[in-house]
């Protein structure tokens, strides 16, 4: 969650500093930036041949599907349960 602060928080990601700042706590900025090195060092081993750019553009993709995937089982869930409460409604 936001604090309505802005952290500025210097950052190592795939051997490259960036400063990122935002109003998101340290720790989910830390986080964020973590997975997203975590992400190109595992596609960087796999495609050694693949420059940066290519690599971060991989990563883009790659976590983004994955937040896609997420954000469609989200939807499942939600609907599931509007079908348990309904059930629940007409039953009690």
């Amino acid at each position: 969650m936001s604090n309505g602060q802005r952290n500025r928080l210097t950052v190592d990601i795939y051997g490259y500093q960036y400063t990122i700042v935002g109003t998101e706590s340290e720790y989910h900025i830390r986080r964020v930036t973590e997975m997203v090195d975590e992400k190109m060092r595992e596609i960087g081993a796999r495609n050694a041949s693949l420059d940066t750019q290519k690599i971060a553009v991989l990563t883009a993709v790659n976590m983004v599907s994955d937040y896609l995937k997420l954000e469609e089982e989200l939807q499942e869930m939600k609907m599931e349960v509007s079908r348990v409460k309904n059930r629940n409604a007409a039953n009690g």
